[in-house]
């Protein structure tokens, strides 16, 4: 770990003094409050008494305590549960849901992924929070949103894929479809959420007024895919399977070299003359199939034949050397042990470590990638185990005593 890493543990962030009441389980919305937690904010995690947020035991694998035994924490939570506090109420009991009530009023924003109305019955739908709260941002990450007719549908990640066009374009041509093996829709929402919650805790300063956020998944798959909806709202063509081929541009793709795979790319006409030129085939760029992106792209099986044939006579390291002293776009492609590994990556402090209670050795963690000058990321508190801050919370929050605290858990209320 570099010592820049480990000194930031201190660092006041941009969010610093926001308070987040984080109501969420799995990975869309978790994602995004660890990202408000990296930027400063005091995020409070909401979870069940004795079971927890299920991802807790979506393993192997489980992070090993000092003598090598599996412990509770799975990889998938360690991956969202960075600076958080983690206490346990059952909201299900009515004393519960009060106290979770009390919780919000110190907090400035509530997130949570439950199934559209299933929280109206203990009182803390939105509707309810906002006659008590007027001015709390209430975030809420569902399958399909507060409306429509799937609204009551539970939703997740795989299910957004398919149904908004992901997976379809996904895997080689003539193949079936093929799942991008990161929850990526889940993780670009809680990305939206919280692009929404700075937004509207930037309105909520200015007027006093908070507001709902409503996210759904099925809304940020299409959202996001970009050139390729576009590209069919143009002319009307079902994107296809093409492997790691580009839609509009010709060549950029994956290719075979004499000792891996090598990703090579000629964004433009005159970087796929100076290709040409450099491996001593400039008739390629004279061709008239083969002149312009537009010519390339409507006759890429033709284009991939030539280049496949040049890129397979030299080994992954000698391509990458080559094409950078060009600057044309050419990388390894890496495994993610590889990844990690890379000197750009560790230049770039990309895995962090943190203490762990369930261990004396650190707990390697995925860093943030955002880098602000003035008011940089930190790393204070380890994904916490199960109701690690219950006591802690309770009273630093809402003021009552331990003794107050021990009857509530003897009730099972905590």
């Amino acid at each position: 770990m570099n010592d820049s890493v480990s000194n930031r543990d201190n660092v006041p962030g941009p969010l610093a003094g926001v308070k987040v009441l984080d109501l969420s389980r799995i990975l869309a919305a978790p994602s995004c409050t660890q990202i408000l937690g990296d930027l400063g904010a005091d995020v409070i995690k909401v979870e069940r008494p004795g079971s927890g947020d299920d991802i807790r035991t979506w393993g192997p694998p489980f992070l090993k305590d000092d003598a090598g035994n599996d412990t509770t924490e799975s990889g998938y939570y360690l991956s969202t549960g960075r600076n958080k506090r983690s206490i346990c109420i059952d909201f299900s009991q009515p004393e519960g849901a009060e106290l979770l009530l009390q919780l919000m009023g110190k907090c400035d924003v509530f997130v949570e992924n439950y199934k559209v109305g299933g929280l109206a019955k203990y009182g803390l739908d939105y509707d309810s929070v906002k006659q008590r709260y007027p001015e709390m941002i209430y975030c809420s990450v569902t399958g399909y949103g507060q409306t429509g007719p799937y609204a009551p549908r539970p939703g997740y990640d795989m299910v957004a894929q398919c149904l908004g066009g992901l997976i379809s374009m996904v895997g080689e041509e003539g193949r079936p479809p093929s799942k991008v093996p990161i929850a990526i829709d889940d993780i670009m929402t809680g990305m939206y959420a919280c692009v929404g919650i700075l937004a509207a805790l930037r309105h909520r300063d200015q007027t006093g007024v908070g507001q709902q956020i409503d996210l759904a998944l099925l809304d940020v798959q299409l959202a996001w895919l970009y050139n390729q909806g576009v590209n069919h709202f143009i002319d009307g063509q079902i994107p296809k399977r093409m492997g790691s081929a580009h839609p509009n541009i010709a060549p950029y793709q994956i290719y075979e070299a004499q000792d891996g795979y090598v990703l090579l790319g000629a964004a433009n006409d005159t970087q796929f003359r100076k290709f040409c030129a450099f491996v001593g085939r400039e008739d390629l760029a004279e061709r008239p199939d083969f002149k312009t992106n537009r010519d390339r792209v409507q006759n890429r099986h033709l284009v991939n034949h030539e280049v496949s044939q040049i890129i397979a006579t030299q080994s992954v390291e000698y391509w990458v050397a080559e094409m950078s002293k060009i600057a044309l776009t050419c990388s390894k492609v890496n495994n993610v042990a590889e990844a990690f590994e890379d000197p750009q990556v560790i230049a770039r402090e990309m895995k962090i470590q943190m203490k762990h209670p369930m261990t004396e050795r650190p707990v390697d963690l995925i860093a943030s990638p955002l880098n602000l000058s003035e008011t940089p990321v930190s790393y204070r508190q380890a994904p916490p185990t199960l109701g690690e801050h219950t006591d802690q919370v309770i009273a630093e929050y809402l003021g009552l005593s331990q003794e107050r605290i021990k009857e509530l858990k003897t009730a099972g209320v905590l």
